[in-house]
């Protein structure tokens, strides 16, 4: 099976997907950029092991988008079994549809995830025409599944596959015990019994100063924050309500914040908005219970109230700070092997899997619909 995939830069998760995929078939990967402007040096190590990555080098628009007319040369329907569309928001993935449409050629989209708008202007009406007469949309989640349908998809051509960005082996068998999340707090200077741990940008959509008012609320809690330099907002509202029990931690690589998540006893992101949250993925394959806002997709979609977590309304303080404490009362471990239990299946070995079954089952239909 030949697949031509246009994307618009190779993030990391993005990067291992398609080594996984590329394992099953031949895969061509179109990227508008090499990097976001916006991200640290990490997002720019990647190895197109198993597929052929092209940087199509355009004009840049912003931070993770480029004004790309050379992916028309790629578009030619009798080289690829299956041409999918990730970038759809992209002027380069508008003008690839555009073209596709003219040449009569079918073509997929996918996301990582999307809530519905209801406004009535030229962005939602080009969105419109390009998911409604798409072959077929991949979907994440029943949230998801309800933007395409809004947007003109029919049921009939939406699919789901697992969203991830871990592999089997970075899946935990089993939480890890007291006595070792101890020994891990004493390596990572943790001083605090109970560790409630957010990973993520420090910016307002991620709801860091509701994480702190919570904090405020739960001064016998260690309450952690991985994701860079604080801004001065939350630094001075961490001051005015005396929450000294929040920590601000810099950036980690992967194998460091792996020690932080297995340290912890909850994962709580606050956000205010996330078309997924792969940060919860992470949390679940290692073993803690979640708190969430009803605004996050992977929560909505992996979180079960008072199985192996809660989802809570965005903006909420005391309901979330009530959130966190009933999960101590009913028991963070056994809420943690929920987890481990539900995200088992969310692996990128899976994920690639998906992909391929859906798209075999469809390579004989050559019709545009």
């Amino acid at each position: 099976m030949k697949i031509l995939w246009i994307s618009n830069i190779p993030s990391p998760y993005r990067v291992d997907f398609f080594n996984e995929l590329g394992k099953h078939c031949k895969l061509t990967v179109l990227f508008e950029k090499s990097s976001s402007d916006e991200r640290d040096e990490t997002w720019k190590k990647y190895s197109f092991s198993n597929f052929k990555g092209v940087i199509l080098g355009g004009k840049s628009i912003n931070t993770d988008k480029a004004l790309c007319f050379r992916v028309i040369s790629f578009l030619n329907n009798s080289k690829y079994d299956h041409i999918i569309v990730s970038n759809i928001s992209s002027p380069t993935g508008i003008i690839a549809v555009l073209y596709m449409r003219m040449k009569k050629i079918p073509y997929w989209i996918e996301g990582d995830g999307a809530f519905a708008k209801k406004k009535k202007n030229l962005k939602e009406f080009v969105k419109t025409y390009i998911i409604s007469h798409a072959k077929g949309c991949f979907s994440t989640s029943k949230v998801h599944d309800n933007y395409y349908l809004t947007y003109g998809a029919k049921k009939n051509a939406i699919f789901r596959y697992p969203f991830t960005s871990i592999s089997e082996e970075n899946v935990l068998k089993n939480t890890i015990p007291l006595n070792l999340k101890r020994d891990l707090r004493k390596t990572l200077g943790i001083k605090e019994d109970k560790v409630i741990l957010c990973v993520g940008q420090m910016i307002p959509r991620k709801g860091i100063d509701i994480f702190i008012k919570v904090a405020a609320l739960n001064k016998s809690y260690g309450f952690y924050i991985v994701g860079g330099k604080p801004k001065n907002e939350y630094l001075g509202l961490k001051k005015r309500l005396d929450a000294y029990n929040v920590h601000f931690v810099d950036f980690k690589k992967p194998d460091e914040l792996k020690k932080y998540y297995q340290a912890a006893n909850i994962f709580l992101l606050p956000t205010r908005e996330d078309i997924w949250g792969l940060v919860i993925n992470e949390a679940m394959a290692n073993g803690l219970p979640v708190v969430t806002t009803d605004r996050c997709i992977a929560g909505t979609e992996l979180v079960k109230n008072e199985k192996n977590g809660y989802v809570v309304p965005i903006e909420d303080v005391f309901t979330t700070s009530s959130a966190i404490n009933k999960v101590f009362e009913k028991g963070y471990e056994c809420m943690g092997k929920k987890s481990l239990e539900f995200i088992e299946k969310y692996t990128i070995e899976n994920m690639a899997k998906a992909h391929i079954n859906i798209l075999g089952s469809k390579s004989n239909d050559n019709k545009h619909k």
